[in-house]
């Protein structure tokens, strides 16, 4: 029977988890901090924002919320995260993107201090990453090693692919898979847009993890039996509901559960998983910053 991997119920552990070691931030005096800092009218983009905050709440972590108007010029934004950078009372800065059109998105990301950036984008964070010494793993990828520990999926010897080759989640995701670690030591397939025959490469894996933002480009027919697949997709699409849209992932569910050892749902899965490893970025960054030693889940 496959199992379906529950990213709320795994998310919501790491959530308590996390208990103990706000718990010694605060016998410290310590509460970690995080600045959420919004330059969008987008509701979407609003209402992460507004998630995250609730998460913060929940366990303990004091939010900031700073809002920007996005008419505003570039330079407001700057301002703002070098006046959070020079807080020593915010552990952690997350700038929701996506940013305008008049603001360049990698100025902003190489703006924020490495120390403070728990999404783990800024260049120096990156390079940490890809040479083994990551400081703040990016919350996806961490969130999607978190969910295959949950189902006892050890990527070691395995062949893993990897479809869709974005920052945020492709090019960090094949690289922790890799990574000679407890969590990695996987055969790494990268696929994108311009790979030929993709389905003979799918497979093959015995890990598929679907990231590349198209509705139900993977299905059954393009996946082995006992595969472990990790849907990364969240897609809107039109359909007959109250709403007029339902969301779907990068895999086709129903299909693909035919075939798999363990996947992942949309929404439920990676999502939830996202948002929990930005709190546990947060808690270690608060640790470091106070020299406290903090143990995370």
């Amino acid at each position: 029977m496959t199992e379906i991997i529950d990213g709320n119920a795994v998310a919501q552990r790491i959530r308590d988890d996390l208990g103990d070691a706000i718990t010694t931030l605060e016998a410290e005096a310590v509460t970690p901090t995080l600045a959420t800092v919004l330059m969008s009218d987008d509701p979407a983009s609003e209402t992460y924002v507004s998630m995250k905050q609730d998460d913060c709440a929940e366990v303990g972590i004091e939010a900031i919320d700073v809002e920007i108007d996005p008419d505003a010029p570039a330079q407001e934004l700057y301002d703002e995260i070098d006046r959070l950078n020079a807080d020593d009372n915010v552990d952690g800065i997350l700038v929701q993107m996506p940013v305008p059109d008049h603001v360049d998105k990698q100025p902003v990301l190489r703006r924020i201090d490495p120390e403070k950036d728990v999404d783990g984008f800024h260049p120096e964070n990156v390079g940490r990453l890809v040479a083994g010494d990551a400081r703040y793993k990016p919350c996806t990828p961490h969130g999607i090693q978190k969910l295959l520990e949950a189902v006892d999926v050890d990527p070691e010897g395995e062949d893993a692919v990897i479809v869709g080759r974005s920052d945020i989640v492709g090019k960090p995701m094949a690289n922790l898979l890799m990574q000679k670690a407890v969590g990695g030591n996987a055969t790494v397939t990268v696929c994108h847009s311009r790979t030929d025959d993709l389905a003979t490469k799918t497979r093959a894996a015995d890990i598929v993890v679907a990231a590349a933002g198209v509705p139900e480009m993977i299905d059954g027919s393009m996946l082995s039996e006992g595969v472990v697949v990790i849907d990364v997709g969240i897609n809107r699409v039109d359909a007959e509901t109250e709403k007029g849209y339902e969301l779907v992932g990068d895999v086709d569910f129903e299909s693909a559960k035919q075939k798999a050892a363990a996947i992942t749902p949309v929404p439920g899965g990676v999502g939830p998983m996202t948002r929990a490893m930005l709190l546990y970025n947060t808690v270690k960054a608060a640790g470091r910053h106070n020299d406290v030693s903090v143990s995370l889940p």
